[in-house]
């Protein structure tokens, strides 16, 4: 962090900041926020410029647009939920390049604030541009990223934009606490024993992960999609299972399993899962091993044997990372095995342990029990946070340490 200025190493007395933020938060078909844990993470930023009698801009993106305006994409929903939090009137301009819009940037008064438009409006945003780059870089006199969620992109106000600010950059308060959290577990701090559980669909996203954590993790608990190839490669039957068909992926994974052959056992597979016949909620289920999936049926949660087991490695866990769910949550039926290690971090947390979970399945699921609020801490990025468990240096990171 010493390489790294944030927020404290200035005072924003009569000066502008532009404060990149992840405001791409879930809603639902009324268009009202389903959580806002994105924008709550980013107000202490916010509020320490504002003390200061500095004027800000906020700039995020939104969605998909693909690189044109859209209603459905505006930003101008979260001009009253903002206003509530801040206890302020947020101002809201429907551009964020522009002559209108500095003009609008320079009525602002010290102490206020103004939400700009979608950046994802612009093509540009996503490719790296100079030009809107320096369009965005007349917007202010300090640039802040407060941004985690999307600081794994090699988009224009991430990597490109901090260019024109020279020393006059850093990052915020939210980024701040995750990189703190997250060098706990890469430098392998945590009190110990430390247990890592991986989860989700895919394994290609975690594979440099398990290679980068087996060193120091006295526990690897590996569920939902990502437990297949483990088994198909032990020769299991994994029948209709959902797997990612790559040969890169199997070489890989017997890679590590003779590299590491010492530390193979701290790594811990489903030994049995609830499979069914078709993937919806309603099909018929069964309880097998989970190397003995018939044809014609697919693994979908893991099993009561396997959660048991899971939970009782997080029980005796002094030091938590979560990061994908361990089944297809999202179908009450096949739900139980998430929802299960969900309160088991929850309640040893409570007891003391450190927790850090992270992507927008796991953190939903908690919600499922009530208990996002239990955790230690809540990480507001899935893909950023991966990319970090790689053991790499961020793009937006490195934009303000250059």
């Amino acid at each position: 962090m010493k390489k790294i200025k944030t927020v404290d190493d200035f005072n924003f007395e009569n000066q502008t900041a532009l404060i990149r933020v992840d405001f791409n938060v879930p809603i639902n078909e009324l268009h009202e926020i389903t959580d806002d844990t994105r924008i709550q993470y980013t107000i202490p930023t916010i509020q320490k410029i504002l003390s200061e009698k500095g004027k800000i801009v906020l700039i995020s993106h939104f969605g998909r647009p693909k690189g044109a305006p859209s209603k459905a994409f505006s930003l101008k929903f979260l001009v009253q939920h903002l206003s509530k939090l801040l206890k302020i009137t947020v101002n809201f301009f429907e551009n964020c390049i522009g002559d209108s819009t500095i003009k609008k940037v320079n009525e602002l008064k010290y102490g206020e604030i103004l939400l700009l438009e979608n950046l994802r409006f612009h093509k540009e945003e996503e490719k790296e541009n100079e030009n809107f780059a320096y369009e965005l870089s007349k917007l202010g006199d300090i640039y802040v990223n407060d941004a985690f969620g999307v600081a794994h992109r090699y988009h224009t106000s991430i990597t490109i934009l901090p260019k024109f600010f020279g020393e006059k950059k850093c990052i915020g308060f939210l980024m701040k606490k995750e990189i703190q959290y997250l060098n706990q577990f890469l430098l392998g701090k945590g009190e110990r024993p430390i247990s890592v559980l991986l989860g989700g669909a895919k394994i290609s996203s975690k594979i440099e992960i398990i290679e980068n954590i087996i060193g120091f993790a006295d526990y690897i608990l590996i569920g939902g999609g990502m437990s297949y190839p483990f088994i198909k490669i032990k020769g299991g039957m994994i029948g209709d299972s959902i797997i990612e068909k790559n040969q890169i992926i199997e070489k890989t994974l017997k890679k590590i399993f003779h590299k590491y052959q010492d530390k193979i056992n701290i790594i811990h597979l489903p030994k049995d899962v609830v499979i069914a016949d078709s993937f919806k909620n309603e099909s018929n289920t069964k309880i097998v091993p989970i190397h003995s999936i018939p044809n014609g049926w697919m693994g979908l949660d893991i099993g009561p044997y396997s959660i048991k087991n899971f939970c009782k490695i997080i029980e005796k866990s002094k030091t938590i990372l979560w990061n994908g769910p361990v089944g297809v949550f999202e179908f009450s039926n096949f739900s139980l095995g998430t929802r299960s290690v969900a309160k088991a971090i929850a309640n040893r947390t409570e007891k003391g342990a450190f927790s850090l979970v992270g992507g927008g399945d796991s953190i939903a699921s908690l919600k499922m029990e009530n208990c996002e609020k239990k955790i230690s801490y809540l990480s507001t990025g899935g893909g950023a946070m991966l990319s970090s468990l790689k053991n790499k240096t961020l793009p937006g990171i490195s934009a303000i340490i250059l």
